[in-house]
């Protein structure tokens, strides 16, 4: 079951009503998983809490940082395509460049996130 977090740069205000959903639905398919088998957290940082060094804030981009938790993730070229599919995925749902969107994978959940107090194996 991966956990998403998909935290995006900006205001609330400017996220597209029911994102949540629409994200969730997108990177459901992207990682070709049963319905109800995702689990997705969104959140906004806002403008003034992201910067670049030594870039002005006027040129800095509004990314989109996705960490990803799975029992066991994919490796090598399972995991770029796995990448590859969840960026296009994001951007899309987001609105924003794939350039600007930024995936993460989390260690594996096996071993240490629980669900109910039973834990993960």
């Amino acid at each position: 079951m991966p956990i998403v977090t998909v935290e995006i740069v900006g205001t609330a205000a400017a996220a597209p009503s029911g994102l949540a959903r629409t994200l969730a639905d997108a990177i459901g398919r992207a990682l070709g998983v049963p319905a109800g088998s995702t689990w997705v957290r969104v959140r906004t940082l806002a403008s003034d809490a992201y910067a670049e060094n030594d870039t002005p804030a006027s040129q800095t981009p509004a990314p989109v940082f996705v960490t990803v938790e799975e029992r066991e993730p994919p490796h090598g070229d399972a995991l770029v395509a796995r990448i590859a599919a969840l960026t296009e995925a994001v951007a899309r749902a987001c609105g924003r460049d794939a350039g600007i969107v930024h995936v993460e994978y989390a260690p594996p959940s096996a071993g240490r996130r629980a669900f109910g107090g039973r834990i993960v194996r």
